[in-house]
């Protein structure tokens, strides 16, 4: 027997001296496979070392034998007119992409026909017939190529195409020529075989052994002049099967698993004489039949255990004999199924939870932290795609167009018990926008980005944000390119997947919403977690909800509470305009009189739910004409509040006059954060006492309390000093955090408790100074939204506009309000260095957007940062990114 050609089985093994390369990556899966004792269809490997160079008078004695193996098993002989084999030859490279086609069906000559046809019927047997035709047509096609015989290519290629039409595989054709009458698609098999038989080797329909060699001669000829094969191509004969061959006989395809849910059920269909699945209605894998389903069941978990994944299988039952034809990696699966599958292997100790972890993708657990849209719910919708996905997921709701008229529709909709989703469309969002985004399902803006302010706000609740700067806005109306459009009150869904193009649907899709528990996820989470050390991934938490479900997702405390969006509650925004319009001390005094009771009340809330768990805690940062009222509607109200509060009448003029006083060019470099502190003492000192009066009541009730005073946009050390430990001037004085918490403390008469004071570090002065500004602060925590706005100078709201065309020619790689840029990483290991040279147990974090893309997550990691901190959904994506950078660096 010549050692370059293998015979393998169920039963049969090629020797493991034979070298793996010269059997070509299918070769190498069929032996595989053989190890496994899977019921795989035996077959003939002829390695690279042969396929190139082969003669039939060589190779023949030897093929034959092997077939005669062949038959044994199957039943079945080669050329027998009553119940013939058939083989396929499959092309084996080493590289896993292979450019041949699949041959199929050698052995169907003309004296085999009339058996064939009483075991599959007439039309089948004619359809295999041209399946065989094609195949060699296809190696012909590639000789006349290599060969440089540019017309008989031609003519080739154009037989191709009819024939491919008439298999379904191409554009539908008349027929086969042009030059000949065109055989109908409805003709013998005989028929086909006389008139493409031209274009074969001599006698290819007259005898199956002179077929399968003058096949064999011509791919080996093809391999000698094709530069693509290397010489390291080996081919694989193996028998056919048939899924309508006989009465007991099936075919299928199925997943190892359900690919949606995870659940371990194999799923999928078969079909009862039908061989070509895809032009049947199949039955439920199920339903398959005991005696088969178990053999299933073993292959499935066998390959899911080998491969460590989720895999699809096709097989065919013939003559009531089941046979595995081919299998490979799903390619469409959740990333629920995927994790589902890991903690199963983890549990039956087949892998590691390292290699877990390490598994999958930390970016694709946004498909699983929000809705998604069924696709077969859309068929039909107008829609439009593009857009820039501020926040992922999918949402559905009536459109409305301001904020007010949004939360006009909401309270009209809970009194009438009707839907209350609702779709908020702006240019761009506000401060006083929060309340709506908050109450809707999303939020589509005109202006804006992944980091700009509806997006921000969209992530830090869990709603859906779409940037989509081809839209135009005419009063109640919107209007996108390709002429979709819609008005206030109609139906829309959003589509922002983290992956793919973002869409545009007019009307309501359906939503697949997401479980965390029943997915597996927070199992997943408690796997990752055990693999930090000493890094922290906290969340980004404004309101008593946000901290909880920060908490429920694995969050070690909240690394960013951001005093301001408290303010933007529709009961306090007044309240907090009344302050800043009060005309004299006392009337500022009796407003934030009335903002402390409600601050104090969420700080006891937050730090309550994070018990002995960082808060961090960022006072007011916001410039303070954004609190002002923007709109007609807003104006009028805020009338009503004041009349109200003060028993008289405000007038129009008045109001206008202080949002003008209040008003700056360039508000984001303005007066805002510790800025407003120096001008208005009294608001951080609020904030401050409303702090420590939570944290002791929390205290008095055994609970342990553990808040971070964060002072933002610090541009030196002076200010931190000021705000932290205060100053007296010219017989007055400046109270900071330190005398406030005293003041307070001696009044309470209680022992002092744990807190730190730290700095925002927005600026890339305060990187450059950090080393003084650590003097007076314990910690830092990276605000990088603006410190990438503050390095590059380009305004994340406006970045957008112009991205596209520095895409184009490649001035940036990829989104800096997504990705941290170089310069910006650099300014960070810059402040954490000058920063502990004066300070070694400096705490250093990260609170902007970016902490939620894993490259970032990895960067914190390296770079020695203490945490991470990022909405709470994004809270598992950082987890999982902190456990795999830790992994890597074990």
């Amino acid at each position: 027997m010549d050692k370059r050609i293998h015979f393998f089985s169920q039963r049969d093994l090629i020797p493991r001296h034979v070298a793996p390369e010269l059997l070509g990556i299918r070769g190498r899966q069929a032996n595989e496979f053989a190890e496994l004792a899977f019921p795989i269809l035996p077959g003939i490997i002829i390695d690279s070392r042969l396929a190139s160079r082969i003669d039939p008078r060589e190779i023949k004695k030897d093929a034959l034998a092997q077939l005669e193996k062949i038959a044994a098993i199957m039943g079945k002989r080669f050329g027998d007119p009553e119940n013939p084999l058939f083989l396929k030859v499959v092309i084996s490279p080493n590289l896993a992409v292979s450019t041949y086609p699949p041959l199929h069906n050698f052995g169907l000559v003309k004296s085999v026909l009339k058996g064939f046809v009483q075991w599959a019927g007439k039309d089948f047997v004619v359809r295999e017939a041209l399946f065989l035709i094609r195949g060699m047509l296809k190696i012909e096609e590639r000789l006349r190529e290599l060969e440089a015989k540019a017309g008989e290519r031609e003519e080739i290629a154009a037989q191709l195409k009819v024939l491919e039409g008439a298999l379904g595989m191409g554009e539908p054709s008349q027929g086969p020529g042009k030059k000949e009458e065109s055989p109908a698609i409805k003709g013998s098999a005989e028929f086909y075989m006389d008139f493409y038989a031209k274009y074969l080797p001599p006698g290819f329909f007259e005898d199956a052994e002179a077929q399968l060699f003058a096949a064999l001669t011509e791919i080996s000829r093809m391999f000698q002049i094709d530069d693509r094969n290397d010489n390291d191509t080996a081919l694989i004969i193996s028998p056919m099967v048939y899924g309508n061959y006989g009465e007991n006989s099936r075919s299928g395809v199925y997943f190892s698993r359900n690919p949606v849910s995870g659940e371990k059920v194999l799923w999928g269909s078969f079909y009862r004489g039908d061989f070509n699945a895809g032009d049947a209605s199949g039955q439920p894998i199920g339903k398959i039949g005991a005696a088969y389903l178990g053999e299933l069941q073993r292959i499935a978990w066998a390959l899911e255990d080998k491969f460590r994944e989720i895999r699809q299988i096709r097989f065919t039952i013939e003559n009531g004999k089941l046979w595995l034809i081919e299998q490979r990696p799903a390619e469409q699966k959740s990333i629920q199924a995927d994790i589902k599958l890991l903690l199963d292997l983890v549990k039956r100790k087949i892998i590691s939870g390292a290699e877990a972890v390490k598994a999958v993708d930390p970016s694709r657990l946004n498909d699983i932290l929000h809705p998604v849209i069924d696709p077969s719910s859309v068929k039909g919708f107008k829609r439009w795609r593009g857009g820039l996905a501020g926040a992922p997921g999918a949402a559905i709701g009536r459109a409305y167009f301001s904020t007010g008229a949004l939360l006009e529709a909401l309270r009209l909709a809970q009194q009438k018990g009707e839907d209350p989703r609702f779709i908020l469309i702006l240019e761009s969002s506000f401060a006083e926008d929060v309340k709506a985004i908050e109450v809707s399902a999303g939020v589509l803006t005109v202006q804006g980005g992944y980091s700009a302010h509806a997006s921000v706000v969209a992530r830090q609740y869990g709603k859906v944000s779409l940037v989509a700067r081809e839209m135009s806005i005419k009063g109640k109306r919107a209007f996108l390119p390709g002429g979709l459009s819609f008005k206030e009150g109609d139906s829309v869904t959003l589509n922002a997947p983290f992956y793919g193009q973002s869409q545009i649907f007019l009307g309501e899709a359906r939503l697949i919403e997401p479980d965390p528990k029943e997915s597996g996820l927070m199992d997943f989470i408690a796997l990752s977690r055990g693999f930090i050390k000493t890094f922290q991934v906290r969340c980004n938490a404004d309101t008593p909800r946000d901290a909880a479900l920060g908490l429920s997702f694995g969050a070690g405390g909240i690394g960013l509470c951001r005093t301001e969006h408290m303010f933007f509650q529709a009961e306090r925004i007044n309240l907090f305009r009344e302050m800043l319009f009060a005309a004299n001390s006392r009337d500022r005094a009796a407003a934030l009189a009335k903002l402390q009771v409600t601050q104090r009340n969420d700080f006891y809330q937050i730090l309550k739910i994070m018990a002995g768990k960082e808060v961090t805690i960022r006072l007011l940062d916001s410039p303070l004409h954004e609190f002002m009222p923007h709109t007609e509607d807003e104006i009028r109200l805020f009338m009503d509040h004041l009349r109200n509060a003060r028993g008289r009448a405000v007038s129009r003029g008045e109001v206008t006059a202080a949002i003008e006083a209040l008003h700056e060019f360039n508000p984001m470099l303005g007066r805002r954060g510790c800025r407003v502190a120096v001008s208005y003492p009294e608001i951080y000192a609020m904030q401050i006492r409303a702090v420590f009066e939570a944290a002791y009541r929390l205290r008095a009730e055994k609970i342990d309390a553990r808040p971070e005073i964060m002072v933002p946009i610090v541009m030196n050390a002076s200010e931190l000093k000021l705000i932290a430990y205060g100053k007296k001037i010219e017989g007055s004085s400046y109270p900071g955090v330190v005398d406030i918490e005293e003041e307070l403390r001696a009044r309470k008469k209680v022992k002092p408790l744990e807190y730190r004071i730290g700095a925002m570090i927005e600026l890339p002065a305060a990187a450059l100074g950090a080393g003084e500004i650590a003097k007076y602060g314990r910690f830092f925590s990276f605000g990088t939204n603006d410190l990438t706005q503050t390095t590059l100078g380009i305004s994340r709201d406006d970045f957008t506009a112009f991205m596209p065309d520095y895409t184009r020619f490649d001035l940036f790689q990829g989104n800096p309000f997504s990705v941290l840029d170089p310069r910006v990483k650099e300014l960070i290991v810059l402040a954490v260095e000058r920063g502990r040279l004066t300070r070694p147990d400096l705490v250093c974090g990260l609170c902007g957007e970016h902490g939620a893309n894993p490259e970032d997550t990895r960067f914190c990691v390296d770079a020695g940062l203490d945490y991470v901190s990022c909405s709470p959904y994004s809270v598992p994506i950082a987890l999982l990114a902190a456990a795999q950078a830790e992994l890597d660096r074990a």
